[in-house]
């Protein structure tokens, strides 16, 4: 069974989340829920990444769809892509267990931001342009990665994820909007 993406008023998204023994990275309940998480994330037409509190997981994981390093840095353009279900699941998904991000620029811009636990909530938010961040990949692997644009924007949407934050607690603008609306189809 897929698990549902827990809503705003779950009390699992307002903790801290745990990290995960390095001895249970590669465990069955570990990869299990990357399995869940990916299922979970492939039937959201609109999202592109999903932290394991999300379904109701307390731990510091997160993933990506690989398919966002090739998606274009605004939100309208991202917005009207057609089959991002089926680009996300051919191309898989990264990895990100205990992350920690490592560093932020000075420099920072306002962007569009929107959760799959906070729908149909958009607004805007401050975020630094560049973020570095290290983890442990699925397999117990530490790594290092930078990242620019929409990328750095889901390391830091992320991690805050796994501090109990949601974007709205940092947004302005915040207005309501519908699929249809996004997606430009009436």
């Amino acid at each position: 069974m897929i698990p549902e993406i827990l809503q705003k008023d779950a009390p699992v998204l307002r903790k801290k989340a745990a990290e995960v023994p390095l001895s249970k990275i590669r465990s069955a309940e570990i990869q299990k829920l990357l399995k869940n998480m990916a299922a979970a994330l492939n039937m959201q037409d609109d999202g592109v990444a999903l932290a394991a509190p999300q379904i109701g997981a307390p731990f510091r994981i997160f993933i990506v769809a690989k398919a966002v390093l090739k998606m274009p840095a605004q939100t309208e353009e991202r917005a009207r892509m057609e089959d991002r279900r089926k680009l996300k699941q051919e191309q898989g998904y990264l990895t990100f267990i205990n992350p920690v991000i490592t560093k932020l620029s000075r420099e920072k811009a306002t962007l569009d931001e929107g959760c799959l636990s906070v729908r149909p909530l958009y607004g805007k938010i401050r975020r630094s342009k560049k973020a570095a961040i290290r983890a442990y990949d699925e397999r117990g692997n530490l790594f290092e990665r930078g990242a620019s644009g929409l990328l750095a924007q889901i390391f830091q949407h992320e991690t805050d994820h796994l501090e109990g934050i949601l974007f709205t607690d940092k947004a302005t603008e915040v207005k309501e909007m519908r699929q249809e609306q996004e997606t430009g189809n009436k």
